[in-house]
């Protein structure tokens, strides 16, 4: 079984264009989507139109969450200022049955490889869709973001750096970004968002576990002319700004 695993877009319809013309190149069985679809991106709309049309599954990220007016607050996350006025941003270009679609994404979503053998994902972590695991964090840390779960293979999104890490025989995956990653995290004073698209498929054959984190390029002119001719505001634009180098 190969199971692709996209995360992160954040509005970039044309990353997730690439990145899905590429996971189409590697006969995949499966397409899980780990959340953060529909917010900071100029094309929020338009990335809900792909994805309800692909018929995948979907994870409750942090950026769901926000869009659905949970009690989740990002102000104590030491979030960017721009944050508050993107989400609504992004809010208004949704319609009701975009709504709706955001609802139907889960908190985990496990997929069987056998009968002993599974995948978890998620957004942060089972815990909490705003954990950050990293390849730094304390191993004590893991096992309480971890408790009560035991597949063979976990796997999720939110820091928009790609990792793979082996935790007491467990394999611990971060898909990356699709549409927005960052070449650190945590990230010091300003993020620096790369110039490709992000994501990772995981198989498992006779038994036999492999891990391929992909990296795809883009069409950064057709980005650039997404942003300059969105009406996204300006302070939002500027996020975007390393489209023009």
């Amino acid at each position: 079984m190969r199971v692709a695993l996209i995360s992160d877009i954040h509005g970039n319809l044309i990353s997730l264009e690439a990145v899905l013309a590429d996971i189409n190149r590697q006969r995949v069985d499966q397409i899980v989507c780990l959340g953060d679809v529909a917010t900071i991106g100029p094309q929020p709309r338009e990335v809900i139109v792909r994805l309800k049309a692909l018929d995948l599954a979907g994870i409750t990220g942090n950026h769901e969450s926000f869009l659905l007016g949970s009690d989740l607050i990002y102000d104590d996350m030491d979030a960017p200022p721009w944050l508050g006025e993107m989400i609504d941003w992004s809010a208004g270009q949704l319609s009701g049955a975009d709504f709706d679609y955001l609802r139907s994404f889960q908190r985990l979503i496990e997929i069987p490889f056998d009968a002993e053998t599974s995948l978890l994902c998620f957004h942060g972590s089972p815990k909490s869709n705003t954990d950050m695991i990293l390849p730094t964090t304390p191993a004590a840390e893991l096992d309480e973001m971890l408790a009560g779960h035991g597949a063979a293979v976990m796997a999720g999104g939110h820091t928009h750096v790609q990792m793979v890490r082996q935790h007491k025989g467990l394999m611990i995956v971060n898909a990356g970004s699709v549409g927005e990653p960052l070449n650190q995290m945590p990230v010091e004073d300003t993020a620096c968002i790369l110039p490709w698209a992000e994501y990772t498929v995981v198989s498992w054959v006779n038994g036999f576990l492999g891990i391929e984190s992909r990296r795809v390029p883009i069409d950064l002119q057709a980005l650039k002319q997404a942003v300059l001719t969105s009406d996204m505001p300006d302070v939002i634009k500027e996020v975007w700004s390393w489209t023009e180098k």
